[in-house]
């Protein structure tokens, strides 16, 4: 018996909403999948100290050869230090996919995968690729190729899975590598100042050094993480006079505008998306953001006032980078944009208070360019999904009449 039309119709109204609601594909995170297994809680609690997980996140194709917290415990009772326990780690992060049906498809039941540790440049020769075995009856072993005669490590079972992007498998216990294990000297202590003054930006290190408690907020991050864009001496020099215009409060901002409290490389400044958080940020609990644009190899730091460019790399070492731009960032807090030169037209819309109070529709509290650029490009999205929804829907009508 055929369907009435209302019914019909309440069909394909639940078929657009469905389809209209659906997520969209996120990338993952590692902490949190870990995170919902207690037994990894000591390895999950290291990749974040090493700084590994930020490692596997940023990375498209990953394996992670976890260990639990028993195997970890024998790790541990070696008192490395970390940035060893970092390289030992690295090992158990191979840069391709290896699900459970992949281990057992092996071309000849072995192959040779290459891990964090050898693509970091810290390994020595070959001693950072990884030797997977597909043994009989279904059993998996995984050794470094400097394990010296160590036993390997066996497959356990699979955690988590996400073909062909991340896969998490457990195994028995830590590799031994005797290259990855051996001492690693502590790097030097970063000058931010001195770097600076040696590579073109002695202006902007020179405002950082007049003013203490600004220095002493850049220099706090320097363990954990900071990324700095350091505006070179012209583009200081043309800024002059309005920084001597700022207040003493809007010169601190200025100043920590150009400071990021997370380590991003020039590979992770590319990769990232949405508003870099500053240290103006974290102090003043405002906006003071900024965005980062890439063409080619080119990098540009844009604002609502000005675009920069990243003219060189001073330091790239993590967790800290240092980076030379072609002009002075400016927060839209702090200034407000240039009238654009370009014919008249009607004017901007206005919105009245109870009042009777009248306010611009432009301003600092007005939408962005990028949000309404990302605004547009959700509406186009959104629309293209209720357009693929409703054809979906109107043929299931057609089909059922």
């Amino acid at each position: 018996m055929r369907r009435s039309l209302p019914t019909l119709l309440a069909v394909a109204v639940v078929l657009i909403l469905v389809v209209g609601e659906a997520p969209l594909a996120r990338g993952y995170n590692i902490t949190k999948i870990l995170a919902a297994h207690p037994e990894f809680s000591t390895f999950n609690h290291y990749l974040t100290v090493t700084r590994l997980a930020n490692e596997i996140n940023r990375r498209q194709t990953i394996t992670l050869l976890a260990v639990d917290n028993s195997g970890m415990a024998d790790l541990l009772a070696k008192h490395f230090s970390i940035l060893t326990i970092r390289n030992v780690l690295a090992l158990h992060i191979l840069t391709d996919y290896y699900g459970s049906k992949k281990l057992h498809q092996l071309t000849h039941s072995s192959t040779l995968a290459s891990s964090v540790f050898q693509s970091s440049g810290r390994a020595i020769g070959t001693t950072g690729y990884i030797n997977i075995t597909d043994h009989r009856k279904g059993r998996v072993t995984f050794s470094s190729e400097d394990a010296g005669g160590a036993p390997p490590v066996s497959f356990v079972k699979s955690v988590k899975e996400m073909p062909y992007d991340l896969s998490v498998l457990e195994v028995s216990s830590i590799m031994s590598s005797p290259e990855a294990e051996a001492p690693v000297a502590p790097p030097s202590p970063v000058n931010l100042t001195e770097l600076m003054s040696r590579k073109g930006c002695r202006a902007f290190a020179d405002l950082l050094l007049a003013t203490p408690d600004v220095l002493e907020n850049f220099e706090s991050n320097l363990n954990d993480g900071l990324t700095v864009l350091c505006p070179i001496d012209s583009a200081i020099r043309a800024f002059a006079d309005k920084y001597k215009n700022l207040t003493a409060p809007g010169k601190a901002s200025l100043l920590l505008y150009h400071g990021t409290p997370a380590y991003y490389s020039p590979q992770l400044l590319k990769s990232r998306k949405g508003a870099f958080p500053t240290l103006a940020t974290d102090t003043h609990n405002k906006k003071y953001k900024y965005t980062v644009a890439k063409s080619g190899d080119s990098i540009t730091v844009k604002t609502h006032i000005v675009s920069a460019t990243i003219t060189s790399t001073i330091i790239d070492q993590d967790p800290d980078a240092i980076y030379a731009i072609d002009k002075v960032l400016q927060p839209q807090e702090l200034f407000k944009p240039e009238d654009p030169v370009t014919p008249a037209s009607a004017p901007a819309a206005t919105k009245k208070h109870k009042h009777g109070a009248v306010e611009a529709a432009d301003g600092p509290g007005a939408t962005s360019d990028e949000e309404a650029s990302d605004n547009a490009a959700f509406r186009a999205g959104a629309a293209g999904r209720w357009f693929t929804a409703s054809a979906a829907a109107m043929a299931v009508l057609v089909l059922a009449v």
